[in-house]
Parts: C-alpha cells; sequence; structure tokens
C-alpha cells in the first residue's frame, strides 16, 4: 500500500468515510504525495492541446491582444492563466502577442498553481518573462482588468457527488474495507430543500441509481472572476472538456500512463478529475454580474478563429512538417477526438464587440 493510500485509509478508520470531494483535494493535493505535487505528469499521464500543437496558444494570444484593443488598450492588465501545465500555453500566447508590443507592455502576467514541480517547469518555459506565480487567483490585485485563460484547470477541481437511493439523494462516500478504498452511500438523504438539483432540471423524476454531480469550488473561482470581471473589465476564457447542459451521470475518472484507471486502487498515482458543467459555471457568473458568450465545442471556437488559415501558413513555411501539423489540427477539432467532448466559454463584460471565436 502506498504511504497517501495508507494515510487515507487511516483518516477514514480514525474519523469515518469521507466525501468523493475531501478524496480528490488529498489525491491530488497531498503536500508529500498528492498527485500534482510529486511530480509534472503532463506527457507522462496525458497531453493538453497546448502540447499537440502551437497553433492552440498562438490563437488563445491574438484573442487576448483583439479585446484588449477592443477594451481600449488600457495601459495596465492582469494576464492570468489558472493552472499553466508546463506554461507552453503562456509561452504560445506571448510569442504570437509580440505583434502588439503595447499589450505585451501593459500586462501584469500571474500564473497561478500551487505545485512546486510543475513551478519549476513553468519557470524555465517562460526564461526572461516578468511574471508572479501566484497560489490563489485572490492573491492577484484588484482594480485593474482581467484577462483570464483557463485550459484544462476545472475539471481537476474536487466535485461532491450524489447518489438517487429508494427515499431520496445520498452523498457519494469513499471508505475502507481492510485495505481497500470503496464507494459508500452515506447512510441518511440529503434533505429534499437543500439538494441542489441539476441546473434548471427537476431531481424527483431520476431512477434509483441516478448520479448527479456539483462542484462548488469550480462554482466559487467563477464567481470570483465574474465579479473581479463586472467590476473592472476583462474577459475569462475557459476551455474544458465536459457539458454543455447540466444533466446526471457518473463523471469521476482517473487517468494514469494515458488510459483510464481505477480512482480508488492508487490514490496519488493517478490523475483524477470530473467533466465540467459549463451550464453551472455560466448561471454562476450571470448571476455575479458578467455576460457569458458560449459555451460551444472547441472545434467550433478554433474554427472561428481561423486555425486552418494559421495552419496553412504554418505548412507553407516548413511543408516537411504538413503531416505533423494536420494531424495535430485534426486532434483538436475533429468531433471524434477533442473537437465535440472540449467546449469553450468566455465570460466579459456584455459591452463593446464580443469576444473572438464566439458569436455573441
Amino acid at each position: 500500500m502506498s504511504a497517501l493510500k495508507e494515510k487515507i485509509v487511516r483518516l477514514i478508520r480514525a474519523q469515518g468515510p469521507v466525501t468523493v470531494a475531501h478524496y480528490m483535494q488529498i489525491a491530488l493535493g497531498d503536500s508529500d504525495a498528492g498527485y500534482y505535487m510529486r511530480a509534472n505528469p503532463i506527457g507522462r499521464d496525458f497531453i493538453t492541446a497546448p502540447e499537440i500543437s502551437q497553433i492552440f496558444g498562438e490563437l488563445i494570444g491574438l484573442l487576448f491582444v483583439q479585446v484588449w484593443e477592443d477594451c481600449g488598450c488600457p495601459k495596465r492588465f492582469h494576464l492570468i492563466e489558472l493552472g499553466p501545465g508546463r506554461g507552453t500555453l503562456m509561452s504560445d500566447m506571448l510569442r504570437a502577442a509580440k505583434i502588439r508590443p503595447a499589450f505585451l507592455e501593459a500586462a501584469e502576467i500571474s500564473l497561478v498553481e500551487t505545485s512546486p514541480a510543475l513551478r519549476a517547469t513553468q519557470t524555465d518555459a517562460l526564461a526572461g518573462v516578468r511574471a508572479a506565480w501566484r497560489n490563489h487567483l485572490n492573491e492577484v490585485p484588484l482594480g485593474e482588468p482581467l484577462f483570464l485563460v483557463a485550459n484544462e484547470f476545472f475539471d481537476a477541481l474536487p466535485a461532491h457527488q450524489f447518489v438517487r437511493a429508494e427515499h431520496g439523494w445520498h452523498e457519494r462516500m469513499v471508505t475502507a474495507q481492510d485495505d481497500a478504498l470503496v464507494f459508500a452511500l452515506a447512510p441518511e438523504a440529503v434533505p429534499a430543500a437543500s439538494f441542489p438539483p441539476p441546473h434548471g432540471q427537476e431531481t424527483r423524476s431520476y431512477p434509483t441509481g441516478a448520479v448527479f454531480e456539483t462542484s462548488p469550488a469550480s462554482e466559487g473561482i467563477v464567481k470570483e472572476i465574474a465579479h473581479r470581471i463586472a467590476e473592472s473589465g476583462g474577459v475569462a476564457l475557459i476551455i474544458d472538456y465536459g457539458h454543455a447542459e447540466s444533466g446526471v451521470g457518473d463523471t469521476f475518472q482517473a487517468v494514469k500512463d494515458n488510459r483510464y484507471a481505477d480512482p480508488l486502487a492508487e490514490p496519488g498515482e493517478a490523475d483524477l478529475t470530473f467533466h465540467v458543467d459549463f451550464a453551472a459555471l455560466a448561471d454562476t457568473a450571470r448571476d455575479a454580474g458578467a455576460h457569458v458568450c458560449g459555451p460551444q465545442t472547441q472545434g467550433e471556437f478554433l474554427a472561428a478563429l481561423g486555425i486552418r488559415a494559421r495552419a496553412a501558413r504554418l505548412k507553407h513555411a516548413s511543408p516537411e512538417l504538413a503531416g505533423e501539423i494536420d494531424a495535430a489540427v485534426d486532434r483538436l477539432t475533429n468531433p471524434a477526438q477533442m473537437g465535440t467532448l472540449f467546449k469553450a466559454m468566455a465570460i466579459c463584460e456584455g459591452r463593446g464587440p464580443g469576444v473572438p471565436g464566439f458569436s455573441c
């Protein structure tokens, strides 16, 4: 048994079963053995869009240059990435943004990252860039426009699961049987008056065994982003895998060595994620006073930004890489790959010409 699994088993034996959200928080963020605290997992267990093609980050960089111009070219603004991975996305964004030197001069760059291992990788990728690393978004000073990107960030935030049983909804827990971690249901049903139903849906009609997921952590961060944009201006871009409409279904999953794994088998050794509920995040942003564009599929979003035109220019400059470039574009946009499962959504003020890539 790994040290982290033993730690979780001891915790359960001492205090009782833990929620799925609490388990996920420990498995990913434990200071000694959490998945994101030990080493850089990108490329080993999974690969993200910025690592597939430089075009992804370049298009997003140009998007922010455009919205900066649409906002009147503020002399100072915060350019923020949540969960920057290897630093590849920010590096590609800044390279593309060199077409407007004044944009780079005005940008106060912040990278919100809690993993020491990933911070070290990001520092190397962004050598020479004037940037600050933060543990939380609330460490970024207030008062200036906020231009923020979060790519595959929200899927890794803890979520709670509730299962429909005969007499109501019970929270799914993680408990211990001997040395194994297993799922169980809390013995008492959640009071109907306090149960958070899927947005815009009636929960009483769902069959026994239906699973509903909610992420207060995700909604809390979106609320903070939306408040800041409503007050100071800016645009936030969220890209992740998930569903455009709220509903039910068990999306809790683990990935190790680019393959699906048992999420309870090896805490700290596999990535744990949920599909993002974009409808819940959109409702949260609107309730906080911001405007929402999307969500729409990643394929639609990248096509609207001109991914194929950019690919054609790259192939013209490097014909020997044409096959590799085409394969990367297909992976990012093909509905059978990342084009449909991944969604893009923007949070903005609601004034001005809208956000590039969105029909809003």
